[in-house]
This record gives C-alpha cells, structure tokens and sequence, in this order.
C-alpha cells in the first residue's frame, strides 16, 4: 500500500500546450477582442441636417420650375375646322387609291362633326348617323342632304368597289371641304328687333 502511494506521487502531470486540441471545447481563457468603434451622435445630426438642406433645395427648385411653366403663354389648341382641313389636304396624295382616299375623307368629316356638334358620327353607319342628324338643328336642310349624298357616295367606293374617276375624287374633297367652311364657325342669329331702321326720305319743301 506504502510503495502504491509513493508511484501516484511520483507521477508526472502531464499539460498540453499551448495550441493544442487537447484543451477544446473547455472553459479556458480567450483572447482578448479588439475594440469596437463607436459612431459618432454628430455624424447622425449632419446627416441629418444635409437631407433636410437637400429636400428643402429640391421643393424650392419645384416652385420655381412651376412659376415658370406658368409664366409661358398658353399654345391654342388647333381649332376642329383647321386640323380637318389639313387631313382633307393630305388625303390629296391618295386619288391612286379611290378607296383609301374616300376612307380618309369620310372619316375626316365625321371626326369633324363630333369635333364641332358632338355628333356620335365616328362610330355609327351612315344611315345611323343620318337618323341623328335629321334631328339636328347645327345644320341646314341643304348642309343635310349634301353630306348625306357625300357620305353615301364615299361608302360606294369603301363597301360596293365602286371605282370612280379622279374628277369625281376631287369633287368629293370639293364637298367636304364646302362643307366645313359653312359650318366652322356659328351662325349670326338676327332678330328682327335688330334690323336697321329704313333712313328717312328728305322731307319736301314748297317753293
């Protein structure tokens, strides 16, 4: 028992080094982190500052741009009877093709219409539209019967492959355009309360 007591005394304790596997995973002693930084509070507050300068900048500059754009003359529109004559012109370089050409030109004065009267003309037929128009007062019972016959002798061309000569293309372009000049601007509505009164004859005098 004596010399079993003196062996564990004389035994060697073993320390594994520094490195070594031999110590993972236990509690030992780490080493030391490095600093963190910390953020400065005036970075936050100019920044901050720099978006608030940079926002109120941007609505500034949005206010002048408005008061500018609303200095700048308005552009008129392009009245109704102008753009359609300008269509009718260019349907000029189509007399080669009597149906694009009657396309054009009828599709041009119903836009006008609707422009100028409200009329519903684009999107209905011929006979629709002229069921509507008969119940109009914007036209003259001649305007009436001339743009139907306009519009009848275009379907001719656009639906029975009617092909007229160019003497007849220009006469139709003849009509649409008779048509818009009598009817772009509005009529003078004269009572008879407004006519002139007759001038007085000199009165006669005896000798």
């Amino acid at each position: 028992m004596a010399m079993a007591l003196q062996a564990n005394t004389n035994a060697a304790i073993l320390v594994p080094p520094p490195g070594s596997q031999a110590g993972a995973g236990t509690n030992d002693i780490r080493g030391i982190k490095p600093p963190v930084p910390v953020p400065d509070p005036w970075f936050w507050i100019w920044l901050a500052v720099a978006t608030a300068i940079a926002a109120a900048a941007a609505f500034f500059a949005w206010r002048y741009w408005r008061k500018q754009q609303a200095l700048k003359p308005a552009v008129p529109p392009i009245p109704a009877h102008v753009r359609a004559k300008q269509r009718l012109q260019g349907a000029l370089a189509l007399l080669h093709d009597p149906r694009l050409f009657c396309t054009l030109v009828a599709d041009t004065i119903r836009v006008y219409l609707e422009e100028r009267f409200r009329y519903h003309a684009p999107e209905r037929t011929t006979e629709e539209f002229m069921i509507e128009l008969q119940a109009s007062h914007h036209m003259t019972p001649d305007q009436k019967e001339s743009l139907a016959g306009f519009l009848q002798s275009c379907d001719l061309v656009k639906f029975a492959r009617y092909e007229p000569a160019e003497t007849e293309l220009r006469a139709l372009l003849d009509s649409a355009l008779r048509l818009i000049d009598e009817t772009q601007f509005e009529p003078l509505q004269i009572s008879a309360s407004a006519t002139p009164p007759r001038p007085q004859e000199p009165a006669m005098t005896s000798s």
